[in-house]
C-alpha cells in the first residue's frame, strides 16, 4: 500500500507540471483570438503567481485541519475546472477570473505534497518526484502543440489537459484511505499538529536565511530560462533558432539531473548535494561568461541545470529536520510563497536592469544569486551545527 501511494504521488507531480507551462505555448494564438495585446499574458501570469503564493501561506493550516489527501484531491480538482473554465473563456475577463483558482489549486497541493514527502519518504523520492514534475512541465506544451498543429484550437489543449486532472482527481479520491493509513503509521496525525503563524515561522532559528535561499534559488532558475536566449542573441551572436534549441539544455539538465540526483542520495547527503548542485552551477555560468563557442555556451547552460537540480528538491526535504516535523508544514508553505516570488518577480527585475545595464550583466546577476545561497545555506550549516552537533 506505501509503494502505491508513491507512485499516486509520482503522478500528482506530473500533473503538477502539466499546466505550467501552458499559457505560454499557447498565449502566442490566445492573445490575437482575445483581441488583447501580447503584454496581457503577464496579467493573467501574475493573477496566477500572486493566488498561488496565498494557498501557500495557508497551507499548513489547510493541511493540519483537513489532511495531505483532502487537500491534494481539492487542489487538483480546483486545477482541473479553472483549465476547464481556460478553454471555454470567450474573453481575457473570464481567463482572469479562472486564473483565481488556477493559481490557488497549484501553491496547495505543491506545498502540501512537498511537506507529506518531505516527513514520510528519503530524500530520493523528493528528487525524482521534481524529475517527474519536469516530465509533466515537458508534456504540456507538446499537448498544447500538438491541438494547434491539428488546427484543434488551444481550447481544445486546455480542455484536454483538464480531462486528465479529472481523471486524476477521481484516483484521489479513492487513494484518501492510503494517505490516513501512512500518516497513522507514522503517528504524525495532522490535526494534532500546531499551525504557526508567519511571525512565529520566522523566529525560527535560520527561518530568514533559508526563505531567502529559497527566493534566491527560484529566482536563479527563472532568470536563467528567461533571458538565457536573449543573452546568447545579443552577446553571443547566436542566431535565434540555435538559441532556443540551445536554452532547453538548460530544462533537459534540470530534469536528467534530478533523476541523478536521487540515485547520488544513497551515498551522499541532502548538504553535500547541495553544495555540489551549486559549484556546478556556479562553474556553468563562468563558462557562459567566458566562452564565444556554441559547444562551450552549450555545455554552461547544460551544467547550470545540472547544478540546479538537486539543490530544490534537497532544501525541501531538510525542511523537517531543519525545522521539526510540527512546524514543518507551515514552513513548506512560506518556503513555497517566497519560492513563487522569486520566479514571479526576479525575472522582470532582472529584465529592467539588464535593458538598462546591458545584456553583459546577465551571468553576474546569476552569480550573485548563486553566492547568496551558498552563503545562507552554508550560515544555517553552521548554525545547526553549534546548535546541535550534526
Amino acid at each position: 500500500m506505501v509503494q502505491l501511494l508513491i507512485v499516486i504521488i509520482y503522478i500528482s507531480f506530473i500533473s503538477l507540471g502539466l499546466p505550467d507551462a501552458l499559457l505560454g505555448s499557447a498565449w502566442p494564438v490566445m492573445y490575437s483570438e482575445m483581441n488583447v495585446p501580447i503584454s496581457y499574458a503577464g496579467i493573467l501570469s501574475m493573477i496566477i503567481a500572486g493566488c498561488t503564493i496565498f494557498s501557500s501561506l495557508l497551507s499548513g493550516r489547510m493541511v493540519r485541519k483537513a489532511g495531505t489527501g483532502v487537500v491534494t484531491v481539492i487542489s487538483v480538482g480546483m486545477t482541473a475546472v479553472a483549465l476547464f473554465g481556460f478553454s471555454i473563456s470567450p474573453s481575457f475577463l473570464f481567463l482572469c477570473i479562472w486564473a483565481i483558482p488556477y493559481g490557488l489549486g497549484a501553491g496547495a497541493i505543491d506545498a502540501a505534497l512537498n511537506n507529506f514527502v518531505a516527513l514520510h519518504y528519503k530524500a530520493r523520492h523528493m528528487n525524482w518526484l521534481h524529475c517527474f514534475w519536469g516530465l509533466g512541465a515537458t508534456l504540456g506544451p507538446y499537448i498544447m502543440g500538438a491541438s494547434l498543429t491539428g488546427n484543434l484550437g488551444w481550447q481544445h489543449g486546455y480542455r484536454f489537459i483538464s480531462l486528465i486532472q479529472i481523471l486524476l482527481t477521481a484516483i484521489l479520491v479513492l487513494s484518501l484511505p492510503l494517505w490516513k493509513k501512512q500518516v497513522d503509521q507514522t503517528k504524525e496525525e495532522q490535526s494534532e499538529m500546531p499551525t504557526f503563524r508567519i511571525k512565529e515561522i520566522l523566529r525560527l532559528p535560520c527561518a530568514w536565511q533559508t526563505l531567502i535561499a529559497f527566493f534566491f534559488y527560484c529566482s536563479l532558475e527563472q532568470v536563467t530560462g528567461l533571458w538565457g536566449s536573449s543573452y546568447m542573441v545579443l552577446k553571443k551572436g547566436i542566431t535565434p533558432e540555435t538559441a532556443a534549441s540551445l536554452i532547453s539544455l538548460f530544462y533537459l539538465g534540470i530534469t536528467g539531473g534530478r533523476f541523478l540526483s536521487g540515485l547520488l542520495t544513497i551515498n551522499i547527503n541532502t548538504k553535500n548535494l547541495i553544495r555540489l548542485g551549486q559549484g556546478i552551477a556556479g562553474f556553468g555560468v563562468v563558462l557562459l561568461f567566458i566562452s564565444q563557442n556554441t559547444i562551450l555556451i552549450s555545455v554552461g547552460y547544460l551544467l547550470i541545470g545540472l547544478g540546479c537540480a538537486p539543490i530544490f528538491p534537497s532544501l525541501l526535504h531538510q525542511t523537517p529536520e531543519r525545522f521539526g516535523k510540527n512546524a514543518s508544514q507551515s514552513m513548506m508553505g512560506v518556503q513555497m510563497a517566497c519560492a513563487y516570488v522569486g520566479s514571479t518577480f526576479s525575472p522582470i527585475t532582472i529584465g529592467f536592469l539588464t535593458q538598462k545595464l546591458g545584456i553583459t550583466w546577465y551571468p553576474l546577476f546569476l552569480l550573485v544569486f548563486i553566492g547568496g545561497m551558498i552563503y545562507l545555506i552554508e550560515s544555517c550549516n553552521y548554525k545547526q551545527v553549534r546548535r546541535t552537533g550534526d
